[in-house]
Protein backbone atom coordinates (compact mmCIF):
# COMPACT_ATOMS: atom_id res chain seq x y z
CA UNK A 1 0.00 0.00 0.00
CA UNK A 2 1.34 3.63 -1.15
CA UNK A 3 2.42 5.39 1.94
CA UNK A 4 0.15 8.46 1.49
CA UNK A 5 -2.97 6.74 0.37
CA UNK A 6 -5.98 4.76 2.51
CA UNK A 7 -6.73 2.75 -0.65
CA UNK A 8 -3.41 2.59 -2.59
CA UNK A 9 -2.89 2.65 -5.90
CA UNK A 10 -3.49 -1.35 -7.11
CA UNK A 11 -6.30 -2.11 -4.79
CA UNK A 12 -9.88 -3.06 -5.03
CA UNK A 13 -11.91 -0.91 -2.48
CA UNK A 14 -13.62 -3.78 0.29
CA UNK A 15 -17.54 -3.40 -0.87
CA UNK A 16 -19.22 -2.51 -4.18
CA UNK A 17 -21.34 0.45 -2.78
CA UNK A 18 -18.16 2.04 -1.59
CA UNK A 19 -16.27 1.28 -4.70
CA UNK A 20 -19.61 2.76 -6.45
CA UNK A 21 -19.67 6.02 -4.39
CA UNK A 22 -16.28 6.35 -4.69
CA UNK A 23 -16.12 6.42 -8.24
CA UNK A 24 -18.84 8.52 -8.67
CA UNK A 25 -16.98 11.16 -6.73
CA UNK A 26 -14.95 11.37 -9.84
CA UNK A 27 -17.80 11.51 -11.92
CA UNK A 28 -19.31 14.64 -10.44
CA UNK A 29 -15.27 15.78 -10.24
CA UNK A 30 -14.73 16.27 -14.45
CA UNK A 31 -17.95 16.90 -15.07
CA UNK A 32 -18.80 19.97 -15.11
CA UNK A 33 -15.22 20.72 -16.81
CA UNK A 34 -15.61 17.86 -19.32
CA UNK A 35 -19.07 18.77 -20.77
CA UNK A 36 -18.67 22.92 -20.23
CA UNK A 37 -16.00 23.00 -23.65
CA UNK A 38 -18.04 20.74 -25.90
CA UNK A 39 -20.33 23.47 -24.75
CA UNK A 40 -18.14 26.35 -25.94
CA UNK A 41 -17.08 25.28 -28.96
CA UNK A 42 -20.59 23.17 -30.27
CA UNK A 43 -18.64 19.96 -30.48
CA UNK A 44 -20.91 17.23 -29.05
CA UNK A 45 -21.22 16.94 -25.07
CA UNK A 46 -22.42 13.11 -25.31
CA UNK A 47 -19.46 12.42 -27.62
CA UNK A 48 -17.15 14.82 -24.88
CA UNK A 49 -18.87 12.18 -22.31
CA UNK A 50 -17.66 9.33 -24.23
CA UNK A 51 -14.52 9.85 -25.08
CA UNK A 52 -13.17 11.32 -21.73
CA UNK A 53 -14.36 7.41 -20.49
CA UNK A 54 -12.63 6.00 -23.13
CA UNK A 55 -9.66 7.96 -23.38
CA UNK A 56 -8.75 7.61 -19.19
CA UNK A 57 -9.45 3.56 -20.16
CA UNK A 58 -6.39 3.85 -22.81
CA UNK A 59 -4.51 6.00 -20.50
CA UNK A 60 -4.67 3.14 -17.86
CA UNK A 61 -3.73 0.31 -20.33
CA UNK A 62 -0.94 2.29 -21.47
CA UNK A 63 0.33 3.07 -17.95
CA UNK A 64 -0.32 -0.51 -16.91
CA UNK A 65 -2.72 0.85 -14.32
CA UNK A 66 0.23 2.41 -12.31
CA UNK A 67 -1.30 6.00 -12.05
CA UNK A 68 -5.04 6.67 -10.66
CA UNK A 69 -5.57 9.79 -13.89
CA UNK A 70 -9.17 10.79 -15.16
CA UNK A 71 -8.83 12.24 -18.56
CA UNK A 72 -11.42 14.99 -19.57
CA UNK A 73 -11.78 17.63 -21.80
CA UNK A 74 -9.08 20.03 -22.86
CA UNK A 75 -9.54 24.00 -22.30
CA UNK A 76 -6.10 24.43 -24.33
CA UNK A 77 -7.77 24.01 -26.99
CA UNK A 78 -11.34 26.13 -26.80
CA UNK A 79 -10.00 29.03 -29.00
CA UNK A 80 -8.10 26.48 -32.12
CA UNK A 81 -11.43 24.62 -31.99
CA UNK A 82 -13.91 27.49 -31.82
CA UNK A 83 -12.35 28.68 -34.63
CA UNK A 84 -11.33 25.99 -36.84
CA UNK A 85 -15.21 25.41 -36.48
CA UNK A 86 -16.29 28.93 -37.48
CA UNK A 87 -13.79 29.08 -40.95
CA UNK A 88 -13.49 25.81 -41.90
CA UNK A 89 -15.93 23.19 -40.08
CA UNK A 90 -15.02 20.73 -37.26
CA UNK A 91 -13.56 18.61 -39.85
CA UNK A 92 -10.33 20.68 -39.87
CA UNK A 93 -10.59 21.05 -36.15
CA UNK A 94 -10.73 16.83 -35.88
CA UNK A 95 -7.54 16.89 -38.54
CA UNK A 96 -5.74 19.27 -35.87
CA UNK A 97 -6.56 17.09 -33.09
CA UNK A 98 -5.46 14.02 -34.34
CA UNK A 99 -2.23 15.41 -35.43
CA UNK A 100 -1.89 17.22 -31.75
CA UNK A 101 -2.37 12.99 -30.39
CA UNK A 102 0.27 12.20 -33.03
CA UNK A 103 3.01 15.07 -31.86
CA UNK A 104 2.31 12.85 -28.30
CA UNK A 105 2.71 10.09 -29.81
CA UNK A 106 6.17 11.14 -31.61
CA UNK A 107 7.13 13.05 -28.03
CA UNK A 108 6.50 9.66 -25.89
CA UNK A 109 8.34 7.95 -28.62
CA UNK A 110 11.37 10.13 -28.54
CA UNK A 111 11.80 9.93 -24.69
CA UNK A 112 11.68 6.22 -24.34
CA UNK A 113 15.06 6.52 -26.47
CA UNK A 114 16.70 10.17 -24.84
CA UNK A 115 15.09 11.04 -22.22
CA UNK A 116 13.19 13.68 -21.12
CA UNK A 117 15.84 17.18 -20.63
CA UNK A 118 15.25 18.06 -23.91
CA UNK A 119 12.19 18.94 -23.16
CA UNK A 120 12.29 20.99 -20.03
CA UNK A 121 14.96 22.94 -21.93
CA UNK A 122 12.27 23.53 -25.23
CA UNK A 123 9.73 24.25 -22.75
CA UNK A 124 10.91 25.97 -19.42
CA UNK A 125 8.35 28.07 -17.18
CA UNK A 126 9.42 31.47 -18.76
CA UNK A 127 7.55 30.06 -22.28
CA UNK A 128 4.73 27.84 -20.71
CA UNK A 129 3.59 30.44 -18.59
CA UNK A 130 2.83 33.11 -21.11
CA UNK A 131 1.43 30.78 -23.70
CA UNK A 132 -0.96 29.64 -20.51
CA UNK A 133 -1.82 33.16 -19.71
CA UNK A 134 -2.98 33.70 -23.48
CA UNK A 135 -4.68 30.61 -23.74
CA UNK A 136 -7.18 32.47 -20.87
CA UNK A 137 -6.76 35.74 -21.74
CA UNK A 138 -7.62 35.27 -25.38
CA UNK A 139 -10.95 33.34 -24.29
CA UNK A 140 -11.66 36.57 -22.08
CA UNK A 141 -14.08 38.50 -24.94
CA UNK A 142 -16.26 35.45 -25.09
CA UNK A 143 -16.97 35.12 -21.26
CA UNK A 144 -17.88 38.96 -21.28
CA UNK A 145 -20.35 38.66 -24.43
CA UNK A 146 -22.15 35.52 -23.24
CA UNK A 147 -22.87 36.90 -19.83
CA UNK A 148 -24.78 40.19 -21.65
CA UNK A 149 -21.78 42.69 -20.21
CA UNK A 150 -21.18 43.82 -23.79
CA UNK A 151 -24.34 45.80 -23.57
CA UNK A 152 -26.11 44.13 -26.09
CA UNK A 153 -28.43 41.76 -23.62
CA UNK A 154 -31.44 42.76 -21.62
CA UNK A 155 -30.64 42.64 -17.36
CA UNK A 156 -31.74 39.32 -17.49
CA UNK A 157 -29.29 38.05 -18.76
CA UNK A 158 -26.23 39.83 -16.76
CA UNK A 159 -28.10 38.96 -13.67
CA UNK A 160 -28.39 35.17 -14.19
CA UNK A 161 -24.76 35.71 -14.91
CA UNK A 162 -23.94 37.46 -11.87
CA UNK A 163 -25.92 35.00 -9.46
CA UNK A 164 -23.82 31.72 -11.37
CA UNK A 165 -20.40 33.61 -10.91
CA UNK A 166 -21.76 34.41 -7.40
CA UNK A 167 -21.99 30.69 -6.81
CA UNK A 168 -19.12 29.81 -8.03
CA UNK A 169 -17.19 31.92 -5.39
CA UNK A 170 -19.03 31.28 -2.53
CA UNK A 171 -18.96 27.73 -3.02
CA UNK A 172 -15.40 27.45 -3.83
CA UNK A 173 -14.23 29.69 -0.59
CA UNK A 174 -17.01 28.59 1.64
CA UNK A 175 -18.16 24.94 0.38
CA UNK A 176 -17.06 22.48 2.61
CA UNK A 177 -16.01 18.40 1.59
CA UNK A 178 -17.66 16.96 -1.86
CA UNK A 179 -19.30 20.85 -2.56
CA UNK A 180 -16.41 22.07 -2.77
CA UNK A 181 -15.05 19.73 -5.14
CA UNK A 182 -18.02 20.75 -7.49
CA UNK A 183 -18.13 24.42 -7.96
CA UNK A 184 -18.81 25.00 -11.48
CA UNK A 185 -21.52 22.07 -11.61
CA UNK A 186 -23.56 23.36 -8.55
CA UNK A 187 -23.17 27.38 -10.49
CA UNK A 188 -24.82 25.64 -12.86
CA UNK A 189 -27.57 24.28 -10.96
CA UNK A 190 -28.13 27.74 -9.96
CA UNK A 191 -27.87 29.39 -12.30
CA UNK A 192 -30.80 27.01 -14.33
CA UNK A 193 -32.82 27.50 -11.69
CA UNK A 194 -32.58 31.06 -11.91
CA UNK A 195 -32.84 30.85 -15.80
CA UNK A 196 -35.83 29.20 -15.16
CA UNK A 197 -37.39 32.03 -13.29
CA UNK A 198 -36.36 34.78 -15.54
CA UNK A 199 -37.66 32.70 -18.64
CA UNK A 200 -34.16 31.88 -20.46
CA UNK A 201 -34.51 28.43 -20.37
CA UNK A 202 -36.37 26.44 -23.39
CA UNK A 203 -38.05 23.94 -21.87
CA UNK A 204 -39.37 22.31 -25.20
CA UNK A 205 -35.37 21.37 -25.90
CA UNK A 206 -35.91 19.39 -22.65
CA UNK A 207 -38.70 17.51 -22.98
CA UNK A 208 -39.32 17.48 -26.89
CA UNK A 209 -36.94 15.66 -29.76
CA UNK A 210 -34.61 13.25 -26.88
CA UNK A 211 -35.38 9.73 -25.70
CA UNK A 212 -34.33 8.15 -22.47
CA UNK A 213 -30.78 6.52 -24.25
CA UNK A 214 -29.88 8.40 -27.10
CA UNK A 215 -26.36 7.64 -29.14
CA UNK A 216 -24.25 10.42 -29.09
CA UNK A 217 -23.36 12.30 -32.61
CA UNK A 218 -20.20 10.70 -33.28
CA UNK A 219 -18.34 11.92 -36.23
CA UNK A 220 -16.48 9.29 -37.43
CA UNK A 221 -12.77 9.51 -39.44
CA UNK A 222 -13.32 9.01 -42.93
CA UNK A 223 -16.72 10.51 -42.81
CA UNK A 224 -15.31 13.89 -43.89
CA UNK A 225 -12.23 15.27 -46.17
CA UNK A 226 -9.51 15.73 -44.21
CA UNK A 227 -9.01 19.42 -43.95
CA UNK A 228 -5.14 20.33 -42.75
CA UNK A 229 -5.59 24.14 -42.89
CA UNK A 230 -5.98 24.65 -39.06
CA UNK A 231 -3.17 21.70 -38.44
CA UNK A 232 -0.25 24.66 -37.66
CA UNK A 233 -3.24 26.47 -35.08
CA UNK A 234 -3.30 23.08 -33.33
CA UNK A 235 0.56 21.78 -33.42
CA UNK A 236 2.12 24.35 -30.87
CA UNK A 237 -0.53 24.03 -28.07
CA UNK A 238 0.46 20.52 -27.98
CA UNK A 239 3.90 21.21 -26.22
CA UNK A 240 1.76 23.41 -24.04
CA UNK A 241 -0.18 20.79 -22.89
CA UNK A 242 2.45 17.73 -22.60
CA UNK A 243 4.14 20.68 -20.13
CA UNK A 244 0.98 20.66 -18.05
CA UNK A 245 0.96 16.94 -18.03
CA UNK A 246 4.45 16.73 -16.73
CA UNK A 247 3.05 19.19 -14.32
CA UNK A 248 -0.01 17.29 -13.55
CA UNK A 249 1.39 14.07 -12.87
CA UNK A 250 4.35 15.69 -10.83
CA UNK A 251 1.57 17.18 -8.62
CA UNK A 252 -0.22 13.96 -8.25
CA UNK A 253 3.41 12.21 -7.64
CA UNK A 254 3.45 14.30 -4.50
CA UNK A 255 0.05 13.75 -3.32
CA UNK A 256 0.66 9.63 -3.57
CA UNK A 257 4.11 9.50 -2.55
CA UNK A 258 5.10 8.13 -6.04
CA UNK A 259 6.88 9.38 -8.88
CA UNK A 260 5.17 8.33 -11.87
CA UNK A 261 7.53 10.66 -14.13
CA UNK A 262 10.22 7.57 -13.18
CA UNK A 263 7.49 4.65 -13.33
CA UNK A 264 5.52 4.11 -15.14
CA UNK A 265 7.46 7.01 -16.97
CA UNK A 266 6.55 10.12 -19.30
CA UNK A 267 7.15 7.71 -22.04
CA UNK A 268 4.08 5.78 -21.24
CA UNK A 269 1.73 8.43 -19.68
CA UNK A 270 2.30 10.91 -22.82
CA UNK A 271 1.55 8.17 -25.12
CA UNK A 272 -1.72 7.11 -23.21
CA UNK A 273 -2.50 10.75 -23.06
CA UNK A 274 -1.74 11.10 -26.85
CA UNK A 275 -3.45 7.98 -28.38
CA UNK A 276 -6.69 9.12 -25.90
CA UNK A 277 -6.66 12.53 -27.77
CA UNK A 278 -6.37 10.80 -31.30
CA UNK A 279 -9.52 8.55 -30.80
CA UNK A 280 -10.89 11.36 -29.25
CA UNK A 281 -10.92 13.46 -32.28
CA UNK A 282 -11.34 10.51 -34.64
CA UNK A 283 -15.12 10.28 -33.32
CA UNK A 284 -15.65 14.33 -33.19
CA UNK A 285 -14.38 14.64 -29.07
CA UNK A 286 -12.56 17.06 -27.94
CA UNK A 287 -8.54 16.59 -26.78
CA UNK A 288 -8.46 14.93 -23.58
CA UNK A 289 -5.99 15.76 -21.12
CA UNK A 290 -5.04 14.90 -17.35
CA UNK A 291 -7.78 16.68 -14.72
CA UNK A 292 -6.34 18.49 -11.98
CA UNK A 293 -10.13 18.21 -10.82
CA UNK A 294 -9.85 14.52 -10.30
CA UNK A 295 -6.55 14.77 -8.40
CA UNK A 296 -7.91 16.90 -5.36
CA UNK A 297 -10.73 14.15 -5.25
CA UNK A 298 -7.11 11.56 -4.48
CA UNK A 299 -5.47 13.95 -2.41
CA UNK A 300 -8.71 15.22 -0.51
CA UNK A 301 -9.99 11.01 0.38
CA UNK A 302 -6.69 9.23 -0.02
CA UNK A 303 -8.22 7.01 -2.25
CA UNK A 304 -5.91 6.55 -5.43
CA UNK A 305 -7.61 3.37 -6.29
CA UNK A 306 -7.06 3.02 -10.48
CA UNK A 307 -9.69 0.64 -10.36
CA UNK A 308 -12.00 3.19 -8.65
CA UNK A 309 -10.76 5.87 -11.59
CA UNK A 310 -11.19 3.20 -14.07
CA UNK A 311 -14.91 2.62 -13.18
CA UNK A 312 -15.38 6.13 -13.26
CA UNK A 313 -14.44 6.32 -16.92
CA UNK A 314 -17.23 3.03 -17.34
CA UNK A 315 -19.67 5.81 -15.79
CA UNK A 316 -18.58 8.69 -18.02
CA UNK A 317 -19.43 6.01 -21.26
CA UNK A 318 -22.91 5.07 -20.00
CA UNK A 319 -23.50 9.28 -19.49
CA UNK A 320 -22.78 9.83 -22.61
CA UNK A 321 -25.87 7.57 -23.89
CA UNK A 322 -28.26 9.09 -21.53
CA UNK A 323 -30.46 11.31 -24.10
CA UNK A 324 -31.93 12.97 -20.93
CA UNK A 325 -28.74 14.44 -20.01
CA UNK A 326 -27.94 15.84 -23.15
CA UNK A 327 -30.98 17.40 -23.17
CA UNK A 328 -30.24 19.04 -19.87
CA UNK A 329 -26.83 20.26 -21.06
CA UNK A 330 -27.92 22.10 -24.06
CA UNK A 331 -30.72 23.71 -22.49
CA UNK A 332 -28.26 25.53 -20.69
CA UNK A 333 -28.45 29.37 -21.63
CA UNK A 334 -25.38 31.01 -22.52
CA UNK A 335 -25.85 33.26 -19.13
CA UNK A 336 -24.85 30.50 -16.98
CA UNK A 337 -22.04 29.79 -19.15
CA UNK A 338 -20.93 33.34 -19.13
CA UNK A 339 -21.26 33.49 -15.36
CA UNK A 340 -18.66 30.92 -14.68
CA UNK A 341 -16.24 31.29 -17.67
CA UNK A 342 -15.09 35.00 -16.03
CA UNK A 343 -13.76 33.16 -13.04
CA UNK A 344 -12.67 29.60 -15.45
CA UNK A 345 -10.89 32.17 -18.40
CA UNK A 346 -9.54 33.80 -15.33
CA UNK A 347 -8.32 30.67 -13.76
CA UNK A 348 -6.43 29.54 -16.32
CA UNK A 349 -4.19 32.58 -17.02
CA UNK A 350 -4.21 32.65 -13.25
CA UNK A 351 -2.00 29.50 -13.82
CA UNK A 352 0.12 30.96 -16.13
CA UNK A 353 0.84 33.34 -13.53
CA UNK A 354 1.46 30.44 -10.97
CA UNK A 355 4.16 28.48 -13.36
CA UNK A 356 5.95 32.05 -13.57
CA UNK A 357 5.88 32.52 -9.64
CA UNK A 358 6.82 29.02 -8.93
CA UNK A 359 9.46 28.58 -11.44
CA UNK A 360 11.06 31.76 -9.69
CA UNK A 361 11.17 33.44 -13.55
CA UNK A 362 13.08 36.69 -12.82
CA UNK A 363 11.39 39.15 -14.75
CA UNK A 364 13.78 41.97 -12.98
CA UNK A 365 15.77 40.39 -15.70
CA UNK A 366 15.82 42.09 -19.42
CA UNK A 367 15.70 38.27 -21.31
CA UNK A 368 12.98 36.69 -19.66
CA UNK A 369 11.16 39.76 -20.18
CA UNK A 370 11.84 40.45 -23.72
CA UNK A 371 10.69 36.40 -24.33
CA UNK A 372 7.56 37.36 -21.82
CA UNK A 373 6.37 40.67 -23.14
CA UNK A 374 6.69 39.60 -26.56
CA UNK A 375 4.90 36.23 -26.54
CA UNK A 376 2.19 38.17 -24.33
CA UNK A 377 1.70 40.90 -27.22
CA UNK A 378 1.63 38.61 -30.14
CA UNK A 379 -0.85 36.51 -28.99
CA UNK A 380 -2.88 38.50 -27.28
CA UNK A 381 -2.88 41.15 -30.06
CA UNK A 382 -4.02 38.57 -32.67
CA UNK A 383 -0.69 38.50 -34.50
CA UNK A 384 -0.71 36.29 -37.95
CA UNK A 385 1.89 35.12 -40.30
CA UNK A 386 0.65 33.41 -43.33
CA UNK A 387 3.02 30.44 -44.57
CA UNK A 388 0.97 30.11 -47.48
CA UNK A 389 -2.66 31.33 -48.74
CA UNK A 390 -4.39 28.51 -46.38
CA UNK A 391 -2.04 28.35 -43.92
CA UNK A 392 -1.05 30.32 -41.50
CA UNK A 393 -0.06 30.78 -37.62
CA UNK A 394 -1.81 33.30 -35.91
CA UNK A 395 -2.97 34.34 -32.13
CA UNK A 396 -1.30 31.64 -29.41
CA UNK A 397 0.41 29.27 -31.78
CA UNK A 398 2.21 31.89 -33.05
CA UNK A 399 3.20 33.29 -29.81
CA UNK A 400 4.45 29.45 -28.75
CA UNK A 401 6.57 29.23 -31.42
CA UNK A 402 7.97 33.16 -31.26
CA UNK A 403 8.55 31.79 -27.30
CA UNK A 404 10.41 28.64 -27.86
CA UNK A 405 12.79 30.60 -30.55
CA UNK A 406 13.42 33.41 -28.71
CA UNK A 407 14.25 31.26 -25.18
CA UNK A 408 16.67 28.92 -27.66
CA UNK A 409 18.25 31.76 -29.38
CA UNK A 410 18.47 34.82 -27.06
CA UNK A 411 21.89 33.98 -24.93
CA UNK A 412 21.78 32.08 -21.24
CA UNK A 413 24.32 34.49 -20.54
CA UNK A 414 21.57 37.42 -20.16
CA UNK A 415 20.21 35.89 -16.94
CA UNK A 416 22.98 36.79 -15.39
Amino acid sequence: MEKNLIIGIQEKPKSILKWLVLSLQHVFAMFGATVLVPLLTGLDVGVALVTSGIGTLIYIACTKGKVPVYLGSSFAYIAAISTAGAVNGFSSAYVGLMVVGIIYAIVATVIRFTGNDWIKKLLPPVVIGPVIIIIGLSLAPIAISTAGFDGASGWEVPLVAIITFTTVVVVSLLGRGFFRLVPFLMAIFVGYISSIIFGLVDLTMVFEGYSFLQAPNFTFIGTYAFDFDAVLMFAPIAFVTIAEHIGDHTVLGEVTGEDFISDPGLQNTIMGDGIATFVSAAIGGPANTTYGENTGVVAMTKVGSVYVVGVAAMFAILLGFFGFIQAFINSIPWAVIGGMTIILYGLIAGNGVKVLIRAKVNLGNMRNLIIVATMLVLGLGGAGFALNDSVSLTGMSLAAVIGILLNLVLPKILEE
